[in-house]
């Protein structure tokens, strides 16, 4: 269930303000909304005190309610702190006056509301308990599922079953080749056209026994399906029962889904307003649950042929799977890029373990590119987002390796700076390089990758040899030439760099 701590982060990055607190960890399970009409307040952990002329009848209303927090309109803090003092026990939460009471009922309602657990405490809400009674009144196993194959609950009652069920249960998603079995016998194509409950007979050479699926739908739009494992056709009184069912479901998955648009929206904003330096890092952590402690900022972008923005939102709705609470990582999706905070230190592998856990559970048919920022105190993330785009450039001109951190690879990320400023045509084009490429190019010599050994080895005959592969004399006479081509200043130790430099952003991408 949600506790008194998490409405008020949620709430709070709309600037909703807690002015008094009551213990924090207090649990939320119901919303009672003032009513003039009624002589006495419903009761309810939340009390929301629409139409109320002040904080003070406010909260004495909330304490009528027994109610854990009251939600008020405010002008002032000083109004609502000296309100409270007489009613002790009740968290006072003041809203500005701009914020409409629908949009302040809507936040509130989806969050307690979807925050609830079963009393197994198996999830975030009933749908599992709900699958429980589904599987007790129609005698079978059950997993409710999304429109994707992913698992969003099944049935505590699971002995007996496949060795497809149990994959499908313990990866949360149905395997691959049974999707394409499946589609093969139009099990998908008839979830998307009819309500009517369907019988999938076995396959034992992959491992299946039978099932009958109905599709969960809310009005057209599909939003998933619910099966149920069976050798046989079920009955018809439960192939009803799973048919209604359905119905009750598609409530749940609805409900699910505002309270998990609801989370997003809130910390994407909370997260954005970290990477672009907004005031008050301290206070924006708290917001979202984290403390203060050292980050790295990740950049991912993902994909499709013809179609970028579906891909970057199946990437965001990856990277956000699972309530806050659930995750260290916090997400915003900002223009086509995912850019996740996550506490991170000196070693970038947890950051590349969360790449690999988002991407690997991504559709196959979208590539992906990331880079990772170096570590960063909460003040620092603005240029650790930095980093990390330029990291996800880098690995994007790669077209394939490992995603690139900052603090591994910031020889390369200079490097790609370099190239960016000759691509502008910002470098001399006109030197002793300049001069060595045109002969290069004009009598089929070797000259300028030469030089280059010559710098990388730092003047060494035998080494430059070696990298070239070729006999010192070789290198002693293509040195005598180039001098004789043009003005090589090699006793200049500045010029030696900065030929260097030039030479290796010439290089391309590593």
């Amino acid at each position: 269930m949600i506790k008194l701590d998490r409405l008020v982060t949620v709430l709070g990055g709309y600037g909703v303000e807690l002015v008094v607190a009551a213990g924090r960890d207090a649990e939320l399970r119901s919303v009672a909304m003032h009513d003039p009409i009624e002589a006495t307040p419903t009761r309810g952990d939340v009390f929301l005190a629409v139409g109320v002329a002040t904080a003070v009848r406010a909260v004495e209303l909330a304490a009528a309610a027994e109610a854990v927090a009251v939600l008020v309109h405010a002008d002032a803090a000083e109004e609502v702190r000296s309100a409270a003092e007489r009613s002790e026990g009740v968290a006072v939460l003041a809203a500005d006056r701009a914020l409409s009471w629908s949009l302040l009922a809507e936040l509130v309602y989806g969050l307690v509301f979807e925050g609830r657990e079963t009393e197994s405490g198996r999830g975030p809400s009933d749908l599992f308990a709900l699958a429980d009674a589904v599987a007790a009144a129609t005698e079978a196993p059950v997993t409710i599922e999304d429109r994707r194959s992913r698992v969003v609950a099944y049935s505590s009652r699971q002995h007996d079953v496949d060795e497809v069920r149990h994959s499908t249960i313990l990866a949360r998603s149905v395997p691959e080749e049974i999707r394409a079995l499946f589609t093969r016998r139009g099990v998908f194509a008839h979830l998307a056209e009819s309500d009517e409950p369907l019988f999938v007979a076995p396959s034992p050479e992959h491992g299946l026994r039978g099932r009958t699926v109905v599709a969960v739908r809310a009005g057209r739009e599909l939003l998933g399906s619910l099966w149920a494992t069976c050798d046989t056709p079920l009955p018809r009184h439960r192939a009803g029962i799973l048919q209604d069912s359905a119905r009750t479901v598609a409530l749940h998955l609805l409900r699910s889904r505002v309270s998990a648009d609801l989370e997003r929206h809130v910390e994407s904003e909370l997260v954005i307003r970290l990477l672009e330096a907004g005031p008050g890092s301290a206070a924006t952590l708290g917001k979202l649950g984290l403390a203060q402690s050292r980050y790295r900022v990740i950049a991912l972008q993902a994909h499709a042929d013809g179609d970028q923005h579906a891909a970057a939102l199946l990437a965001f709705e990856r990277a956000t799977t699972g309530f806050g609470w659930s995750r260290l990582s916090r997400s915003a999706l900002f223009g086509s890029t995912v850019y996740t905070i996550l506490p991170c230190g000196e070693d970038p592998r947890p950051a590349r373990d969360w790449l690999h856990d988002v991407t690997a559970h991504l559709p196959g048919h979208l590539t992906t590119v990331a880079g990772i920022g170096a570590p960063a105190t909460p003040d620092q993330l603005p240029a650790s987002r930095s980093e990390a785009d330029e990291c996800l450039a880098l690995h994007a001109s790669r077209h394939a390796g490992p995603p690139i951190s900052y603090d591994e690879s910031w020889d390369q990320v200079l490097l790609q700076r370099l190239r960016r400023a000759a691509a502008s045509g910002r470098t001399p084009s006109r030197g002793p390089l300049t001069d060595l490429a045109h002969h290069d190019a004009a009598y089929a010599t070797q000259y300028l990758p030469t030089l280059r050994a010559w710098l990388q080895a730092h003047g060494d005959l035998p080494t430059t040899a070696g990298l070239l592969d070729v006999h010192p004399n070789t290198v002693r006479y293509r040195m005598r030439r180039m001098h004789q081509i043009t003005e090589l200043p090699l006793d200049d130790p500045d010029k030696r760099l900065a030929m260097l430099i030039s030479l290796a952003v010439e290089d391309g991408p590593g």
